[in-house]
C-alpha cells in the first residue's frame, strides 16, 4: 500500500518511530479530474456586504447555543457572537466588524446562522497575546479569542476538547480533491504567520507537529513549507485522498485506543499565527471559485463565513441547472446564493444539476465520465477532464461485497465491513475496524465509487456519534 524512503532525522511517537523526511508513495487512490479550474493563480478581489457563522459548522455544539448578541448590534471582528453552553470558556466570534442584521432559528429554536452586515472599513478587537512558555494562559487566550474553533480533534473530528494534551498535531500542506485551491497560493506573504502559528501548536503538545508535503510529480513546494522549524515533514505521493490528513496520520503515526490527535488546515494555522503575531483576529482567506458552469473560475479574497452569492455574483447564469456546492464535489455541502460559507471552506463549486434520465445508461454506457469501471475506456485518455454533475447514474441498491472500497483507500482498513459494523451498532467491532482514525473526508472516494450508492460519510458520522455517546 505505501512505501517509505529513507529520511535525515529520527524521533519518536507512542509505539513508533517516525522519521523525518520519509517520502511516502501511496498505491491507492483515484484522481477525479474535471473542468473548470482557474486558468491562473492571480487572486481576484470581490465585494462581499454580508458574513456569517454556523453553529451547525462546529461538531460536538449544542444546537442551541448561548448568543451574547442582539440584532441591532454593533460588532468589531474577533467580538463574541455565542457560546457553548457545554463548554463555555469557548468563544465563537465575529469574523468581520459590522451590524448584527439577524440571527436565523430553524426547527425548535435552533440557531442556524447568525448574520453580520460587513463594514466596508474593518476595524478589529484588540487583544493581548500571552507568552507561548505558558500552556495553560495560551489555552485560555484561544479559547476567548476565537482561536481554539480552528482545531479539530480525533477521534471523533470535533472541536478540541480544552482539557486535552495532544499526542500529535497534523497540517497538510496540500488538497488532492477534485479543482482543489492550490495551497502555495494560499501561503505566499504570509510565511512568518504560517511558522507563528506552528510554534503556537507546538507549545500546546508533548508530542510532534507533523507537515505533510506534497510529493506527487511535477508538484511544487511553496518556501514556506519547505522552511518551516519545529516540524516533521514528510512528503505524500499518490492519487487522492493522499492530501486527507487522515490518510497521513495512518501512514505517519496512526491513531491508538486513548489517542488524541489534533488537525487544522494551512489557513487556519495562518489566523493563528496572525493573532499572535498582531494581536487581531484576521479571518481573511483565499477560496477557490471553481467548476464547469462558471463564467470564470477563480480564486478570490474574502472573509470567513461570506456570503455565497456575493462571492458568485455575476459568475454563473441564474437560469442554468446549476448545482452549487460549498466545499468539493466529494465532501461538500449543495448551499444555494441566500446562503454563507462554511467556517472552513476553502472552495466554490459549481457543476451541472444531474437530474436528466439516462435511458439504458447502465447498458449503452456511452457519454462518458470519471469513473473506476473499465466499462468506460478512460485508462486510454488518462488526462482527461470531465464536465462533473450530480447524477448518481443508478438508484440506491443492496449493500454488496465488491471490493471497490478498499481499492481507492490507502488505509490498513476494511471499510465494508465498518460500515456494516456501524449500520448494525457493533461498537467493540467498529472500533477494532479502524472508526477512530476515520473522518468523513477520508471515506468520500469510496462513497464516489460505490456501486450500492451508499451514503457512506452519513453513516460514518452516525458511528462515530455513536462511540463518542460511549466514551
Amino acid at each position: 500500500m505505501s512505501t517509505a524512503s529513507n529520511g535525515n532525522s529520527t524521533t519518536m511517537t507512542k509505539n513508533k518511530s517516525v522519521v523525518s523526511g520519509q517520502k511516502i508513495v501511496l498505491k491507492k487512490g483515484f484522481d477525479i479530474k474535471l473542468v473548470g479550474a482557474p486558468n491562473d493563480t492571480t487572486i481576484k478581489t470581490v465585494d462581499i456586504n454580508r458574513v456569517a457563522i454556523r453553529p451547525i459548522d462546529f461538531l460536538g455544539m449544542s444546537p442551541i447555543p448561548k448568543v451574547v448578541v442582539a440584532v441591532g448590534d454593533e460588532v468589531k471582528a474577533g467580538d463574541p457572537l455565542f457560546f457553548d453552553k457545554k463548554r463555555p470558556d469557548i468563544n465563537y466570534v465575529s469574523p468581520v466588524s459590522g451590524e448584527i442584521v439577524d440571527i436565523v432559528r430553524g426547527a425548535k429554536r435552533a440557531i442556524t446562522e447568525v448574520v453580520v452586515l460587513a463594514d466596508k472599513q474593518q476595524s478589529y478587537r484588540s487583544f493581548d497575546v500571552p507568552k507561548l512558555s505558558n500552556r495553560d494562559s495560551v489555552k485560555s487566550f484561544m479559547a476567548t479569542s476565537g482561536l481554539w474553533n480552528y482545531i479539530n480533534q480525533r477521534p471523533f473530528d470535533t472541536v478540541a476538547d480544552l482539557d486535552v494534551v495532544p499526542r500529535d498535531v497534523f497540517i497538510s500542506t496540500f488538497d488532492s480533491a477534485p479543482l482543489a485551491i492550490d495551497y502555495s497560493v494560499i501561503i505566499e506573504g504570509k510565511e512568518d504567520a504560517f511558522q507563528k502559528g506552528i510554534d503556537v501548536l507546538k507549545s500546546l503538545t508533548d508530542g510532534n507537529v507533523y507537515l505533510g508535503l506534497d510529493g506527487r510529480a511535477g508538484s511544487k513546494i511553496a518556501s514556506g513549507y519547505s522552511t518551516a522549524t519545529n516540524v516533521i515533514k514528510n512528503h505524500f505521493k499518490g492519487k487522492h485522498p493522499a492530501g486527507n490528513v487522515g490518510i497521513q496520520i495512518h501512514h505517519t503515526a496512526p491513531i491508538n485506543s486513548g489517542d488524541h490527535i489534533w488537525t487544522l488546515d494551512v489557513q487556519s494555522v495562518i489566523t493563528i499565527g496572525k493573532m499572535f503575531l498582531e494581536g487581531k483576529y484576521d479571518s481573511s482567506r483565499i477560496v477557490a471559485v471553481v467548476g464547469g458552469m462558471l463564467k470564470d473560475p477563480k480564486y478570490v479574497y474574502v472573509h470567513q463565513g461570506a456570503s455565497v452569492g456575493d462571492i458568485l455574483a455575476d459568475n454563473i447564469d441564474v437560469n442554468a441547472n446549476n448545482r452549487i456546492i460549498a466545499g468539493n464535489v466529494l465532501t461538500g455541502k449543495q448551499t444555494t446564493v441566500e446562503r454563507f460559507m462554511g467556517y472552513k471552506d476553502n472552495q466554490i463549486t459549481v457543476i451541472e444539476e444531474g437530474n436528466k434520465y439516462e435511458m439504458f445508461g447502465w447498458l449503452l454506457p456511452l457519454k462518458p465520465r470519471p469513473s473506476i469501471s473499465w466499462t468506460f475506456p478512460n485508462f486510454l485518455f488518462p488526462n482527461k477532464k470531465f464536465k462533473g454533475e450530480t447524477n448518481t447514474h443508478g438508484e440506491k441498491r443492496a449493500f454488496v461485497v465488491t471490493g471497490q472500497y478498499e481499492s481507492v483507500l490507502p488505509m490498513d482498513i476494511y471499510p465494508q465491513h465498518l460500515m456494516k459494523a456501524i449500520m448494525a451498532g457493533d461498537f467493540e467491532l467498529m472500533e477494532g475496524l479502524g472508526i477512530n482514525e476515520l473522518t468523513e473526508e477520508d471515506i468520500a472516494i469510496c462513497e464516489f465509487v460505490c456501486t450500492s450508492k451508499m451514503p457512506l460519510q452519513s453513516i460514518l458520522r452516525d458511528g462515530l456519534e455513536m462511540m463518542k455517546s460511549q466514551g
